[in-house]
């Protein structure tokens, strides 16, 4: 919970500036009956792109900051599970978003602690400006995510951007370290999802030959295999292994 709400303060912190560059001078804001004069004064049109951008942000901010975090791999590992065991509305997606929320949240508490060590207390203490406190939290969630980065996503996007090799990874910018983060984990994710369905499918194959055997061709073997597919699971203890190998491999 405490990841969460520096998290959320983080978040707040970048969007608050954007607001406060609305301003054109160093006057006091208007009163109530003069913000309809702010909108539709000389610099109206102004004020009114600002207020689009900072509701933009506010739509995307969310989505932008899960991409960056852990949550990308575990969300999709958990809804392969769903479609291996044959199952594809149980656990609901109510469950599945809530676990995979909590379970970045733990993946990434430490990367979070450090931001609000070395950023966000420096700032709200006013030790620091606004420009060092973004470079301080981008450099530690840059980190998080260069350490899951393969090398061969990060050239990717330094040819596309013609950007020259940096001389270290404090110099690549972070328009270039999200999207191969965020591709390095979709193919992470996208192979657990792989060797989660071989089990399974053994399973199925299984079944089906049982079936065919006997004769009952008309019968789909995912009515029988189904219970085996839930049962092997249980007598695995799948979550905890799940779980614990996720989380395990983000240390």
């Amino acid at each position: 919970m405490r990841s969460l709400v520096i998290a959320c303060i983080v978040l707040s912190l970048v969007v608050v500036p954007v607001v406060v560059s609305a301003k054109t001078d160093k006057k006091a804001a208007p009163a109530a009956g003069n913000i309809l004069n702010s909108i539709t004064g000389s610099d109206g049109g102004r004020n009114l792109i600002n207020i689009v951008i900072v509701l933009t942000v506010l739509a995307f901010a969310p989505a932008i900051l899960l991409l960056m975090s852990s949550f990308t791999r575990i969300i999709i590992v958990l809804s392969f599970l769903r479609q291996a065991m044959g199952i594809p509305q149980l656990p609901p997606n109510q469950v599945l978003i809530g676990l995979s929320l909590f379970l970045t949240l733990f993946v990434m508490a430490p990367t979070y602690d450090r931001v609000n060590e070395n950023a966000l207390k420096p700032y709200l203490a006013n030790k620091m400006g606004f420009e060092e406190f973004m470079d301080n939290s981008s450099k530690e969630v840059s980190a998080f995510m260069l350490k899951h980065t393969k090398e061969k996503d990060l050239a990717l996007f330094l040819n596309i951007a013609n950007l020259k090799r940096p001389e270290g990874p404090k110099d690549l910018p972070l328009r270039v370290i999200v999207p191969a983060f965020a591709i390095s984990e979709l193919k992470r994710a996208f192979q657990i999802g792989f060797l989660l369905y071989i089990p399974f499918l053994m399973i199925d194959m299984v079944v089906a030959s049982v079936l065919l055997s006997a004769g009952m061709m008309m019968l789909p073997p995912i009515f029988i295999s189904l219970p085996f597919k839930v049962m092997l699971f249980v007598l695995v203890d799948g979550w905890n292994l799940l779980v614990g190998s996720i989380i395990k491999g983000f240390q």
